[in-house]
């Protein structure tokens, strides 16, 4: 990372925070479902909709965005991907309706779909090939980065603000188009292509690479369920079973997003060394362990000290990710297909919040007992299907050596 050009810095800072503050904007929401569920005389699974509708539409995006970051750059599609996200994020504070609200989530998702593959494919393309596990890990932690600002802001800025004016909060994300615009240059590979004349083929690629795909979106809902089976109703968790206040499910929070950040550099750091298969495996393998601790422990030390360690797992294997799906997919198809394979996991998996709270309901609110079964069924899954997965540690994609 020393060794990088102050370019590939400025890319990369870039791209980790347009994906930290996307989601900033998203996990605003899961602290405040109860005040939804109050202002708009529902209940807790029925606001749980919104996520369900945010992560439906998020392939949706990341189609629409991958394919305009193919042909006009990754840069500027970026840009319009953070202008979008933060004006619906802002229009959700104004929302007069139940039903205007969920509107608004739904564009918001689709803004928000795209930001991951385009970030990614333009942080993965600029900075050198030795140090992609490494950045894999940093543009990862972006995610759990976001989770804690959104906690801090919860913990510092609720009480004074109420549920609306923590989504105006979440307009500020549009102070980023300066600093890309002046310092971040467009993807070396994305303008090598472009000399070239390669279009970006995507059907073909899908049609004759169909096993691929198929194992990229299974492994990929599998991974949706890991991390939101773990965060989106942690917060409800806490403040409806263990009856915690803001305070310290923000102190919790906060502990466990550090621990997210953390694992997630830590495990992608490691995949340069052992490989992205055996990284993915031992990070998800050690979150099982965990589970008593994480989900039936009692007092606010001994919780944050289990969501500490699963989100320091879970985080883990998530921070190979990004560098493993670049690595499987051509250079024409790299801001489109990683993005859209993860999103289409994510609408496998955006049933997760209403599926874990109708769960908790049937045992009489046990929200602990719901976390538990998500989380501890798709790490076996996961320790599964990367074990039959393809070895990619070592590929190089740099502009020079694709062209």
């Amino acid at each position: 990372m020393f060794s990088w050009t102050p370019t590939q810095r400025n890319v990369a800072s870039a791209c980790f925070a347009s994906w930290m503050l996307d989601a900033f904007d998203f996990f605003i929401l899961v602290f405040v479902l109860s005040d939804l569920a109050d202002n708009f005389h529902t209940s807790i699974p029925q606001i749980t909709l919104a996520i369900m509708l945010t992560l439906a539409v998020r392939p949706l995006g990341a189609l629409l965005f991958g394919r305009l970051a193919e042909k006009y750059g990754r840069r500027p599609i970026l840009m319009l991907n953070v202008v979008s996200f933060a004006l619906f994020e802002l229009l959700s504070a104004w929302s007069p309706t139940l039903t205007a609200f969920f509107a608004f989530r739904v564009i918001y998702g689709i803004a928000m779909g795209g930001v991951w593959g385009v970030a990614s494919s333009l942080a993965m393309e600029t900075i050198p090939d030795r140090s992609r596990g490494l950045m894999s890990g940093i543009f990862q932690a972006g995610y759990p980065c976001g989770y804690l600002l959104a906690s801090i802001c919860y913990g510092l800025l609720y009480t004074v603000v109420g549920w609306r004016g923590m989504f105006l909060i979440g307009a500020l994300p549009i102070m980023l188009l300066p600093f890309i615009y002046f310092k971040v240059p467009e993807s070396p590979v994305w303008l090598a292509a472009r000399e070239r004349k390669d279009n970006a083929a995507l059907m073909p690629f899908i049609r004759s690479h169909w096993k691929l795909c198929f194992y990229l979106v299974i492994l990929m809902a599998c991974f949706n369920f890991f991390s939101h089976g773990t965060q989106d109703l942690y917060p409800t968790f806490l403040k409806v079973q263990h009856h915690l206040d803001p305070h310290i499910i923000s102190l919790i929070a906060i502990a466990y997003n550090i621990a997210a950040m953390l694992g997630g550099i830590l495990f992608g750091a490691l995949s340069e060394k052992i490989g992205r298969k055996k990284a993915i495996i031992l990070a998800s393998a050690l979150a099982l362990p965990v589970l008593p601790l994480w989900a039936f422990s009692s007092g606010s030390l001994m919780i944050g000290l289990g969501a500490f360690l699963m989100q320091f797992m879970v985080q883990g294997a998530w921070g190979i990710i990004p560098g493993y799906l670049t690595e499987l997919v051509p250079a024409n198809a790299r801001a489109v297909l990683p993005g859209f394979v993860y999103q289409l996991g994510n609408l496998l998996a955006s049933v997760n919040a209403t599926l874990q709270s109708s769960i908790a309901q049937r045992f009489n609110g046990n929200y602990g007992l719901a976390l538990a079964l998500i989380a501890g069924t798709v790490a076996v899954l996961i320790c599964v299907i990367t074990f039959f997965g393809r070895e990619t540690r070592g590929i190089e994609i740099s502009g020079e050596s694709e062209a």
